[in-house]
């Protein structure tokens, strides 16, 4: 697919849910910076709101501080994502009942990034979980939690193919899995072939786009090779030449973030998930564009725990 093409307005607003994550802050400036985010996106009343856990498991503390003020201080509520990298079941039980004495109810359960990175070679702690799957297990086996994992559009980088995908994410589903929430990627065709594919195995829980506004192509793309995720040729060809202006790289990040949201409506999506980077003027304009508008301040959030 060259570009996203769409033959008529989609109804836009009612049934569209969103969801959002951002990431630890690891400075002052960067608290700052996340909570002007929250207060932002908060009237738009998403679903739930995620908070990353860094590779090797090493944002613990700073992820519990953001999901806590997150939980006590707005109106949004939070998932706390878990990994099983680095640490003993035992570690990572722990942890789990941390966030749930705190009344976390939803989770992201991720196997996790090694310490050095993404791409980095994965190797499971000897008395560790060792899969996504395996850790949906430990989550569900605290309570009867909403717990979201992950999907790859374009298959796991370190998967052998796609087959031993769909069996991992049917692990999961048959662990406990409440959603999945795909990889970003910007071909709209690769998204609905896997569904196709997710539903021929016999998986049936939603699979939410993950999307990605391009805050800077440059780093996304470079994070894209990394993570196994296809740049188009022509999502290429829009950014070039506005490395070196700010503005109208932003409009056109909102312009291309939101064909891709409003083709995938017009296919029958609801649901989107989308990568902040903890900036939330893309993630606000977008939802403008769908026909997401701000919600008063006491009509809450439509989020549950499901």
């Amino acid at each position: 697919m060259s570009q996203f093409r769409f033959s008529r307005r989609p109804d836009l607003g009612d049934g569209v849910r969103v969801s959002f994550e951002f990431f630890p802050p690891k400075s002052e400036a960067m608290e700052t910076r996340l909570w002007e985010t929250v207060k932002r996106l908060e009237p738009l009343a998403p679903h739930f709101v995620s908070v990353t856990y860094g590779a090797g498991g090493s944002t613990r503390e700073r992820t519990a501080r953001t999901v806590n003020r997150i939980l006590t201080q707005s109106r949004l509520v939070p998932a706390a994502h878990m990994t099983c990298v680095d640490a003993s079941r035992g570690q990572v039980d722990e942890v789990i009942a941390e966030f749930v004495a705190m009344g976390i109810r939803n989770f992201v359960a991720l196997r996790g990034d090694p310490a050095e990175g993404v791409g980095a070679r994965y190797r499971p702690h000897p008395d560790g979980y060792s899969n996504g799957a395996e850790l949906v297990g430990a989550i569900r086996k605290q309570g009867d939690f909403d717990v979201s994992v992950a999907a790859y559009p374009e298959k796991h980088p370190q998967s052998p193919d796609f087959a031993t995908d769909f069996d991992m994410l049917k692990r999961k589903v048959d662990n406990g899995a409440t959603r999945a929430i795909t990889q970003f990627f910007f071909d709209n065709d690769l998204y609905e072939r896997y569904v196709e594919r997710a539903r021929r195995a016999g998986i049936y829980i939603p699979i939410v786009p993950g999307i990605q506004p391009v805050h800077n192509f440059k780093q996304v793309a470079s994070f894209a090779t990394r993570c196994g995720a296809h740049v188009p040729a022509w999502l290429a060809e829009r950014f070039d030449g506005l490395q070196d202006d700010p503005q109208t790289h932003a409009l056109v990040a909102a312009a291309v973030a939101s064909e891709q949201v409003l083709d995938l409506i017009e296919r029958g999506v609801s649901d989107f998930h989308f990568y902040t980077m903890n900036r939330a003027d893309l993630a606000f304009a977008i939802c403008h564009m769908i026909g997401i508008r701000p919600q008063p301040a006491n009509g809450g959030s439509d989020a549950a725990a499901a």
